[in-house]
């Protein structure tokens, strides 16, 4: 689904040279729920915007659903990224003067589904997060946790492959938080893959993979704490 393979992104200005990612190495295969975390200014952002086709990257290769985005137009990204990528924010990114049902509409307007289909993608998205009997309430008229199930739902009407959520519980309380990453974990089991950027160690844990980004480089913990826990079992047989 998601291959990056010595991705690196340097930023420039006149005087300095700044280095947010240094060879990144991430496979994501399809179907998967990896968490990535890492501390502030780590990369991680960068790291969600690159996968997202939200900005270019310096060095490297990135593939996308077996399709090589290096080198691509925009328009080309931009219609790729309609096609196969959902975005979940921090900050639910919901327009206020429009209610759910208009909310959930607009991305799928901007890539040209008829009125009906939008209707039926619509009204389907809502229902799947637990807010079908909420589509005329506008956000001010939620709580925060029905707020991100909605932004799910705008993410979910598009149909997208991959699923890239940006601390999507930030906001939460633990309660509210809980019940976001059931709904992902559903959205997950039910086929769709997501890569999920938080810095709460819980969340991180209910993922399938946990990957950690530090100083623009990706370490698997899944990956290291398998070859861990072999060492140690392989040590203590041998001590047998």
């Amino acid at each position: 689904m998601l291959q990056m393979q010595a991705v690196t992104k340097v930023y420039r200005t006149e005087l300095v040279e700044t280095h947010a990612l240094r060879s990144l190495d991430l496979h994501v295969r399809d179907g998967e729920f990896v968490a990535v975390t890492g501390p502030s200014g780590s990369g991680k952002t960068t790291f969600l915007n690159i996968a997202g086709l939200l900005e270019e990257f310096t060095g490297g290769t990135y593939t996308l659903d077996g399709q090589d985005v290096r080198g691509l137009s925009d328009d080309a990204r931009s219609k790729l990224r309609n096609q196969k990528i959902g975005f979940i924010f921090q900050g639910f990114n919901l327009i206020p003067d429009l209610n759910l049902f208009d909310n959930v509409d607009v991305p799928l307007r901007y890539r040209g589904f008829d009125a009906a289909d939008r209707r039926q993608r619509i009204e389907k998205a809502l229902s799947q997060v637990g807010l079908g009997s909420r589509m005329k309430h506008y956000p001010t008229e939620l709580s925060g946790g029905q707020q991100q199930r909605a932004a799910i739902a705008r993410a979910l009407a598009g149909s997208p492959k991959l699923l890239l959520a940006d601390e999507p519980t930030g906001n939460l309380d633990s309660q509210m938080a809980r019940g976001v990453l059931e709904l992902l974990e559903e959205i997950n089991a039910a086929g769709t893959t997501i890569v999920m950027v938080t810095h709460d160690p819980e969340l991180a844990a209910r993922a399938q993979r946990n990957v950690h980004i530090v100083d623009g480089m990706a370490t698997d913990i899944s990956v290291e704490t398998s070859l861990s826990r072999l060492a140690h079992a392989t040590t203590a047989t041998a001590g047998d």
